[in-house]
């Protein structure tokens, strides 16, 4: 049968658990009707530290007031745009008067710090200014810390602290640091007898992104929600004629930065329903890493429990993986076996038993050596699958779907191959919440058996734990959506530990 004969077929939406079991699509939905999930057991107050600029703290004082009651929708009588209920009410958390702990820092120090000439200097050198205080502030106030912190940054580190991002010429000023790229490379592989020589160098370890640096920095220190002074700004104006020019909505700022704020402190929100007990799903990229000076790749791994709506984060073995010949990354059978390894311990630690399934989400077809490496790593009573999820620009399957397909539609190619649209027409919303084409994704099951319909069913299902904000759904599963961005977190800086995190000291 060709493709244009096959028949598209759809998955039911999946459904969300909240408090006292109650169940809905849409995650507003469920916290403003129901709460958040184990609700009962999550009382008192919402526990934070703020650090900022004054103006920076002045402006999130002002949008507390905002999220602590009702945030009229951008559009009313559009099921796609929910109003806000306030955060106690969606959450059942009280918003403090004042956070644990407020630490301000000098906006001269910024200024200065993030228009530094040579950028590795710049953006490390900006980063240390929150992230010292932080430090500082756990080391000599350790009897009162916060869950999570907001970090509220001037929308000049945002602008300037990215990779091929500067301030203007006649702004920068001079540092410490002259050492040309190539001299560094050198002193990382040579270390100069000259101190001086070799922290010049060393700032190339540093990655050129003021999010991810800092994430790395803190990594098992705080867990930080990193928040424009923009953002709460206009967050803050709840004047519908000014929203109207904004990038986000005020209602849909609270739901996102709420909701993040609430897993952060107490949890997932949510869980899915109907899941499997005992299953495990891990999602691995690579990623350049910059403290391997022969350009060596970090496997960097995602790993989701399906069942609690919880995760983890690890970095595999630093080396060669990638392949001039073939364009990919792979991983040696040995180094497979302990990923999967270390996969496989980190559920038994939290669950009391490995897992009864694996399923392994990468964007390339795995090679048999690896396969042979993740089979060694487990027992004969787990089921393995790797599966290649890949996006597509399939217009064709477009027309096909009758334009616009609704999301949950597949088509399958055979018993291994199928296209899945994660994006679509939303029945609960009675359109497309979306602007580009709605392409599927590529599912193929390249080792291992398993259902297609059930691997099918269960990406679906993942695009639906997104903590860090609170939209219906995303387009891709949230094993490779955070791996990817996770990814960048765990080679940003070289003091980062390899220990498993989880999911919120990266989001």
């Amino acid at each position: 049968m060709s493709t244009a004969e096959k028949k598209i077929k759809l998955l039911p939406e999946p459904l969300l658990q909240f408090a006292n079991n109650q169940c809905e699509e849409h995650p507003k939905d469920g916290l403003m009707l129901y709460g958040p999930a184990d609700a009962a057991s999550k009382k008192g107050s919402l526990s934070f530290g703020v650090i900022g600029t004054k103006t920076g703290i002045a402006l999130f004082d002002s949008w507390v007031e905002t999220v602590r009651g009702y945030i009229p929708p951008f559009r009313e009588n559009v099921a796609h745009h929910s109003g806000f209920p306030g955060f106690e009410a969606a959450f059942g958390l009280e918003w403090p008067d004042s956070p644990i702990a407020c630490v301000e820092v000098k906006s001269v120090d910024i200024d200065k710090a993030i228009r530094l000439q040579n950028r590795h200097e710049a953006i490390k050198a900006t980063t240390d200014i929150f992230a010292d205080a932080i430090s500082k502030y756990l080391r000599e106030e350790s009897d009162v810390t916060p869950d999570f912190w907001y970090v509220v940054i001037p929308d000049e580190v945002y602008l300037w602290g990215r990779p091929k991002k500067a301030p203007p010429v006649s702004e920068r000023v001079a540092g410490k640091a002259d050492m040309s790229k190539k001299d560094a490379r050198q002193f990382l592989n040579a270390p100069s007898f000259f101190e001086g020589d070799n922290w010049q160098a060393e700032l190339q370890l540093y990655d050129l992104n003021f999010h991810n640096q800092l994430k790395a920095r803190l990594l098992s220190k705080a867990v930080i929600q990193i928040v424009k002074e923009t953002t709460l700004r206009e967050a803050s104006d709840l004047d519908m004629d000014n929203v109207r020019r904004k990038t986000q909505d005020p209602a849909t700022i609270a739901w996102n930065l709420c909701t993040t704020s609430y897993y952060k402190c107490a949890g997932p929100p949510w869980r899915l329903k109907d899941i499997r007990p005992g299953v495990c799903y891990i999602g691995i990229v690579f990623k350049l890493d910059p403290s391997d000076p022969n350009s060596g790749n970090a496997c960097c791994g995602a790993q989701l429990f399906l069942r609690s709506g919880e995760g983890l984060v690890f970095r595999g073995a630093v080396g060669p993986w990638y392949s001039k010949e073939l364009k990919q990354f792979h991983l040696s059978q040995e180094k497979a076996a302990e990923l999967m390894q270390l996969a496989v311990k980190a559920y038994e630690d939290i669950h009391g038993a490995p897992p009864d399934e694996v399923f392994i989400h990468g964007r390339t077809r795995f090679e048999k050596s690896e396969w042979d490496g993740f089979l060694s790593a487990v027992t004969n009573q787990t089921n393995v699958v790797a599966i290649r999820i890949r996006p597509t620009d399939e217009l064709k399957l477009y027309r096909l779907a009758k334009q616009p397909p609704i999301r949950g539609s597949y088509l399958e190619i055979h018993e291994r191959m199928a296209y899945l649209w994660t994006k679509g027409y939303v029945p609960r919303f009675g359109t497309y919440p979306g602007f580009e084409v709605p392409n599927p994704l590529a599912i193929n099951l390249d080792w291992g058996n398993a259902p297609i319909e059930q691997v099918l069913a269960d990406i679906m299902a993942l695009t639906k734990v997104n903590f860090n904000g609170c939209s219906f759904s995303d387009g891709l599963p949230v094993t490779l959506k955070f791996a990817n961005a996770i990814g960048e977190i765990l080679t940003a800086a070289p003091e980062l530990e390899d220990a498993p995190q989880p999911f919120k000291y990266y989001i």
